[in-house]
């Protein structure tokens, strides 16, 4: 008579066969707590976080060191590993980070927020950088000229909509078909989730999570906002106007 493990080894392999012909299971593979779908997942999708693009003190005065080093390492980490837990655990199959949150209203709670913490950070960094700042130019300046009527007037209603989040969230300038559009959004929600109100192709970003400014600032995101600017990377801008 066989034994439970030779039975559940011979019908996992014989729904694998069934399906396809591929190299035999490893053991692992064919252990009952472990199914398919979540290995699939975790093979098909893994959010990683991006090496940081300059020192943590790279930004000062307007974002201090110790702000950067525990944002980075502790907070935008910890949303990394917390959505790749989710997508294991939960046996999440979308294969790229876009399917993800186009899919976002039928995800849990742990893997709608620490999926849009890993995804918003990642752009974020990217957004800023040292000496950066000053007035955009060429095709920059044009679009936003374009849309907005000045560069004051764009940094007026982008600012205007990082004040005006209630709580935590972040402001963003998105692409949407071909328009540009200024809004924010709550939590760790972003402008590609399908359940968001503001849709469209991150081309900017702040994060105005009370984590991202209250060392320094305290309860002036004002100021934040204000020194915030003095670190745009506007090259980086540029690259996402297509």
């Amino acid at each position: 008579m066989k034994t439970r493990r030779e039975f559940m080894q011979t019908a996992l392999k014989a729904a694998v066969v069934a399906a396809a012909t591929p190299p035999l299971l490893s053991e692992a593979a064919c252990a009952p707590a472990v199914s398919l779908k979540s290995i699939t997942a975790a093979q098909d999708l893994n959010f990683v976080q991006a090496p940081l693009p300059y020192a943590y003190a790279a930004l000062e005065p307007a974002i201090d060191a110790m702000t950067m080093e525990i944002h980075y390492s502790r907070h935008h980490s910890a949303y990394v590993k917390n959505v790749n837990d989710a997508i294991a655990a939960e046996g999440i199959a979308y294969s790229t980070e876009a399917e993800f949150f186009a899919n976002t209203s039928k995800l849990s709670t742990k893997a709608r927020n620490n999926g849009g913490g890993a995804w918003n950070h990642n752009f974020f960094w990217m957004v800023m950088k040292p000496g950066g700042g000053g007035a955009p130019s060429g095709k920059v300046a044009d679009a936003l000229n374009g849309a907005f009527g000045s560069i004051e007037k764009f940094k007026e209603q982008f600012t205007a909509a990082a004040m005006g989040r209630f709580g935590s969230g972040w402001a963003w300038l998105v692409l949407d078909n071909g328009k540009l559009k200024i809004g924010s959004t709550p939590n760790q929600d972003n402008p590609l989730m399908d359940i968001s109100e503001l849709k469209g192709a991150p081309v900017l970003a702040l994060d105005v999570w009370e984590h991202a400014y209250y060392l320094k600032y305290q309860n002036k995101r004002n100021e934040y906002v204000a020194n915030w600017w003095s670190v745009v990377n506007w090259d980086e801008v540029g690259k996402k106007l297509v």
